[in-house]
């Protein structure tokens, strides 16, 4: 790959097919069009809406006579650094959580992004303090204090008992 390309390696390629388009003030329209491609499928690329297959790639690299490959790679490292985000950022350490706070779910499940008010809520009204520790580490301070101030706002689970003295 071209080193001046090394330094897109993570960002999408269509951004970057759309910088050098706009560098050599070429119009991504009739660009499209003397590639054989729709227009909208070309701009979707370009905003990094849509990936990019290698035949297209090809078409593009020898159209504007860039070395064979560099958006192929391009769009392989994009994808890898997806992965890697999807990977890292979605789930806490679930070695450091105690089996038991979620004992009634399959915790591979647990979307911890929609559901962080009730992960936080649980975690802090049953966790021990690796627990909380974990969980203010993935989260952060701000969105605990946001999650526990909610909680606040809803009446807390209680047991009721049956009347024994009327009688």
């Amino acid at each position: 790959m071209i080193s001046q390309y090394e330094k897109y390696k993570g960002i999408h390629p269509g951004i970057v097919l759309g910088r050098e388009l706009k560098k050599r003030a070429i119009k991504q329209r009739p660009f499209a069009l003397s590639l054989a491609e729709h227009p909208q499928t070309f701009n979707a690329i370009t905003k990094g809406k849509r990936g990019l297959s290698t035949p297209l790639a090809l078409k593009i690299e020898r159209k504007l006579g860039l070395e064979e490959g560099t958006l192929v790679i391009l769009q392989a490292y994009y994808d890898i650094q997806k992965v890697k985000e999807q990977e890292t950022k979605h789930t806490p350490d679930l070695s450091i959580l105690s089996k038991s706070l979620f004992w009634d779910t399959d915790i591979n499940r647990i979307d911890w992004q929609r559901q962080y008010r009730a992960v936080i809520q649980r975690v802090f009204e049953r966790g021990n303090e690796n627990d909380k520790k974990e969980i203010t580490r993935f989260y952060g301070e701000e969105k605990i204090k946001l999650a526990l101030e909610e909680s606040k706002t809803r009446r807390p689970y209680t047991i009721h008992k049956t009347n024994l003295s009327a009688g």
